[in-house]
C-alpha cells in the first residue's frame, strides 16, 4: 500500500478549463476535446509530501501517493524511482560537465510507459472498465498488455506491420489481442477510435485519458527528489506522443505549490525527434501554436514515429515558456548516440536514448547548452527490444 493518500479534487481542461468529476469515466474534454488534466488540492498534500517524508517511503514512483490517482490501492509492479546516472564518461565525449542519464530502461516491461500504465489502468479497472484499446509502435503496447493482465482487463492492441517483433512478442505474452494495420499509429488510432465506438472499448490512447500523464509526470518529482532538492538547467526529452515531457512540466507546477523547488526556476526543455518524423520541430521553428501532421514518417526508432500529438499546444507551450527548444536528428546521428552511451556508460538504450545524446552534442557545438550546466538526458527504453541499429554489424 501507498504511505499516503490521494488528494485529487477535479479534472481540468486544459484549453476550455471546463471541470469533470474525477470519478466519472472521461476521454477528452467533451465541449472543446482539449487534453484533460488532473487536479489536486495542494496545500492539504503539502501537509503530508515533504522531501522528508518520502526519502522513507517505498522505492517506487506510488512514494508520490498524495498527487497521484488511485494511490490508496495503486495498480503496481514497482514502475518508477529509476536510477539518475552521474554520465561522466560521456559527458566528456560532449563537453558537459555534470551530465546525467535519467534510465527508464530499468522499469517493469522495460521503459517509461510502465509509468503512464500503471496510473491509467488501474483508474481504468476501478471506474469499472472491462476492455481497453489503444495504438501503440512499441512499449506502450507491452506495457498496457502487461498491466491488463495484472488488472485482469483485456486488451485490444492495434500496431503498425513495422512494428518489432519484440513488442508484438510481449504484447501477445501478456494476453493482449494485437492487430497489425498497414499504416503508421495514426492509422492505428483511427481504428482503435472506431472500435471503441463499436465495440465499448475505453480508448487508452495518448492524453485521451488523463491518467497515463500523472504516471510521467514522477519524473519531474524523482527528478527533484534525485538531485538533491534542484532542478537541472536542461532536460534533453525524446518526443513522440509527448506526455512525459507535458508531465514533467505539469510536475514542475506542483512542486512550486508544495514548496519544494523556488518558483521560476524550471529547467530549458528540449524536445528531440527524428528528422523523418518531426511535426513538433517544424511547428516549433515556424511559431506555431499547433502542429501540422507530419506526411510518410520514417525513423526506425518506433517511439518517435508519431505523426501527430494530440498534446501538441501543451508540448510547444512548455518549451516555449522553458526557454527552451526542439531538435531532429537523423537515424544515423541517433544510432551513433546509441552506441555512444553503451560504450561509455554501460547503457544500452532505445534509439529514442540515442537521439537525446545526438541533440546534446549538436546543441553543445551550438552553444546552446553550457559547459557547467547541469544536463539530464532521458533514456526512455531497452535498446534489447530493438533488433537492429543502422550501421552497425553484429556477428
Amino acid at each position: 500500500m501507498a504511505e499516503g493518500r490521494s488528494s485529487l479534487e477535479w479534472i481540468d481542461c486544459s484549453r476550455c478549463h471546463a471541470a469533470y468529476d474525477p470519478h466519472a469515466l472521461l476521454g477528452v474534454c467533451e465541449r472543446c476535446k482539449g487534453v484533460l488534466l488532473a487536479r489536486y488540492r495542494l496545500d492539504e498534500a503539502a501537509r503530508t509530501l515533504t522531501p522528508q517524508s518520502v526519502a522513507t517511503r517505498r522505492p517506487d514512483m506510488w512514494r508520490y501517493a498524495e498527487v497521484l490517482p488511485g494511490a490508496d490501492e495503486p495498480l503496481s509492479l514497482g514502475e518508477g524511482f529509476t536510477p539518475l546516472h552521474r554520465a561522466r564518461f560521456l559527458g566528456r565525449m560532449l563537453g558537459i560537465e555534470r551530465l546525467f542519464v535519467k534510465d527508464e530502461s530499468l522499469n517493469p516491461t522495460g521503459s517509461f510507459k510502465a509509468r503512464g500504465m500503471s496510473v491509467a489502468v488501474g483508474a481504468a479497472r476501478a471506474l469499472g472498465v472491462r476492455r481497453l484499446a489503444l495504438p501503440s509502435a512499441g512499449n506502450a503496447g507491452g506495457a498496457a498488455a502487461a498491466y491488463g493482465a495484472l488488472a485482469g482487463l483485456s486488451v485490444e492492441l492495434f500496431l503498425p506491420l513495422w512494428t518489432p517483433e519484440p513488442f508484438r512478442l510481449e504484447a501477445v505474452a501478456c494476453g493482449a489481442t494485437v492487430h497489425l494495420i498497414d499504416g503508421d499509429i495514426a492509422d492505428c488510432g483511427v481504428r482503435v477510435r472506431e472500435g471503441a465506438a463499436e465495440q465499448g472499448w475505453f480508448d487508452l490512447s495518448t492524453l485521451r485519458e488523463p491518467y497515463r500523464l500523472e504516471g510521467k509526470k514522477t519524473l519531474g518529482y524523482e527528478l527533484v527528489e534525485q538531485l538533491g532538492g534542484r532542478l537541472p538547467d536542461v532536460v534533453v526529452y525524446p518526443t513522440g506522443g509527448g506526455t512525459g515531457l507535458v508531465g514533467m512540466w505539469k510536475a514542475f507546477e506542483e512542486l512550486e505549490q508544495l514548496g519544494w523547488i523556488e518558483p521560476g526556476h524550471r529547467p530549458r526543455m528540449i524536445a528531440v525527434q527524428a528528422s523523418g518524423c518531426a511535426p513538433i520541430v517544424r511547428a516549433f521553428e515556424r511559431g506555431a501554436a499547433e502542429a501540422e501532421r507530419w506526411d510518410r514518417p520514417r525513423t526506425y526508432a518506433s517511439g518517435l514515429c508519431v505523426p501527430s500529438a494530440i498534446g501538441d499546444s501543451l508540448i510547444l507551450g512548455a518549451l516555449r515558456e522553458s526557454g527552451g527548444t526542439a531538435v531532429a536528428v537523423d537515424d544515423e546521428q541517433m544510432a551513433a548516440g546509441q552506441l555512444d552511451l553503451a560504450r561509455s556508460e554501460g547503457i544500452f538504450g532505445a534509439p529514442e536514448g540515442g537521439a537525446t545524446v545526438a541533440a546534446a552534442r549538436e546543441l553543445v557545438d551550438l552553444g546552446a547548452i553550457g559547459v557547467e550546466e547541469t544536463v539530464v538526458l532521458f533514456n526512455t527504453g531497452s535498446g534489447i527490444k530493438y533488433p537492429r541499429i543502422p550501421g552497425l554489424r553484429v556477428p
